[in-house]
């Protein structure tokens, strides 16, 4: 597996198309001569812009990206796409211009007409949900992989595009980039791709210009309350990627009234799973056993349909993942019985970056990196972690800055009744004071668990350090926040900071890893 610059996100033999047709199939209103132009990509980002690129210059909180056009132009952009205060703005920049009401609006339709997404051959797949939306589409990709298909993906954590990966940025990239990994998967013959769709990506057009085949839904719990006023409105925001302009089939995970809820809203044929008894679903799940190493379990449907296998990952909710995965592949058209022969042995071959990873060694307290830094995340994580360990649990947790500042208490609260020691540090305080985050955390923490054994320590470092003192053979320390992110954004510097490496290290210098 290797890892790539950002470039590799596009086709390296683009198929060059007319602008001037471009404009004609949207309506695009025209200023400046486009007569024997073409475009072979299209971006927001002046500062990435290469080439042959149609440059899409839209509103920002700060500036109007069409005030950039003339750097994009230097870049090679050779024209813009912007709305009428854009055009005004690039008036003197030298870029012909395609005006559109709405330019980000129109961005994932344009980047799927220049890339020609339409004639991509892979069976999409789309995962949208609060928690688990990251773990089902890798448990896709490892599923596709074991079946013997060339897969693809993007997540919070990567895209893959078969062995080759790149660090994401966003969740859901931005359409103009969604489209340009379509189309480099389409000429490394990718035949099926796994998207985490975000709220946010649904709200602001990432996903635009897609048909899934089939898309799956995991659960709605509180989150990004910052985006979003009410529950009700995030819950709109996932409810619209099962709809026939977005999909042709879903799988709904109907453990929640908010999965029952979208069943009833759906507006595409879905197909339902649970993993509580005396739920009426199409498919049930059943835990058989959960350890710190895997988790085996039972999925059965109608007909006496029946698939029993394990993933090698903590938590009954990771069995939920695991089985949303399989169903949405039968939904897909594959045989239930082909998959099954497929993991025979050992069952799902599938690595999650970040997701309750475990980075310790043989002796010694067992250490995961997580990437939850939801209540809901917390919640399942401790307990899953509680049902495999003998000894004490200490957890080490911090907040992002400048995101939801609602839901802080109650993590606090959750981490100090599912572990035994709380360290609370820093994570991502952003513009934000951190001792306020900290603080607050602390706060919802003591008012759950009044005796608690609570520590503050700012520095991620030394908070890691210290719960590793607290802790010995038997014991667990959940890290829960960073997972795989390499970076600790301060005061809008990204410092570079691996959580998993250095909990390596601490381990290292403890004697416990070799």
């Amino acid at each position: 597996m290797t890892g790539s610059p950002l470039t590799a996100l596009r086709p390296k033999h683009p198929s060059p198309r007319s602008l001037s047709e471009l404009a004609e199939e949207f309506g695009f209103t025209v200023l400046g001569a486009v007569d024997g132009l073409e475009v072979t990509g299209v971006g927001l980002s002046s500062k990435s812009a290469e080439p042959g690129d149609l440059y899409v210059g839209v509103p920002g909180r700060n500036a109007h990206g069409a005030d950039f056009a003339a750097s994009a132009r230097e870049a090679g952009a050779v024209a813009l796409l912007t709305d009428r205060a854009g055009a005004e703005h690039a008036a003197d920049a030298g870029l012909p211009i395609l005006v559109a009401d709405d330019a980000r609006a129109a961005l994932g339709e344009v980047a799927a007409w220049i890339h020609r997404t339409a004639e991509n051959p892979a069976t999409m797949f789309a995962v949208t949900g609060t928690n688990g939306k990251t773990s089902v589409v890798y448990l896709l990709y490892g599923i596709l992989r074991q079946l013997g298909i060339t897969a693809g993906l993007t997540s919070t954590a990567e895209r893959r595009i078969g062995d080759e990966v790149v660090t994401s940025s966003l969740t859901t990239p931005e359409a103009s980039e969604l489209h340009a990994l379509l189309a480099r998967m389409r000429e490394v013959e990718v035949r099926a791709v796994g998207i985490e769709v975000s709220a946010q990506a649904l709200s602001r057009h990432r996903v635009d210009g897609l048909v899934f085949d089939v898309v799956g839904f995991t659960n709605l719990t509180h989150d990004h309350l910052d985006d979003y006023s009410s529950m009700d409105e995030y819950f709109d925001a996932k409810r619209e990627l099962f709809r026939p302009e977005r999909a042709r089939r879903g799988v709904v995970t109907i453990d929640s009234e908010w999965g029952r809820r979208l069943v009833g809203e759906s507006r595409i044929p879905v197909t339902t799973l649970t993993t509580i008894d005396g739920v009426d679903a199409d498919w049930r799940v059943t835990v058989l056993e959960e350890s710190a190493d895997h988790t085996s379990f039972v999925l059965e449907g109608s007909g006496g349909r029946r698939l029993e296998t394990r993933v090698p990952l903590l938590g009954w909710y990771m069995a939920a993942n695991a089985a949303l995965a399989i169903v949405m592949l039968v939904e897909a058209g594959h045989g239930l019985d082909v998959i099954a022969a497929a993991l025979e042995g050992d069952g799902i071959d599938a690595f999650i970056p970040g997701r309750a990873e475990r980075i310790s060694g043989d002796r010694g307290p067992v250490v995961y990196i997580d990437y939850g830094h939801t209540p809901d995340a917390f919640l399942q994580t401790l307990g899953a972690i509680r049902r495999s360990t003998e000894g004490r649990i200490i957890m080490v947790f911090g907040a992002d800055g400048d995101r939801d500042t609602t839901k802080r208490a109650e993590m606090g609260a959750i981490a100090a009744r599912g572990a035994d020691v709380v360290v609370v540090t820093d994570f991502h305080p952003r513009w934000e004071d951190p001792a306020s985050i900290r603080a607050t955390l602390i706060a919802g923490a003591r008012e759950a668990v009044p005796g608690g054994e609570i520590h503050e320590i700012a520095d991620p470092r030394e908070a890691f350090r210290a719960a590793l003192a607290l802790a010995g053979d038997g014991d667990a320390i959940l890290y829960a926040g960073p997972g795989h992110e390499d970076y600790h954004e301060v005061k809008g510097e990204k410092i570079p900071y691996s959580a998993r490496d250095d909990a390596k290290q601490a381990l290292r210098d403890a004697g416990w890893l070799e």
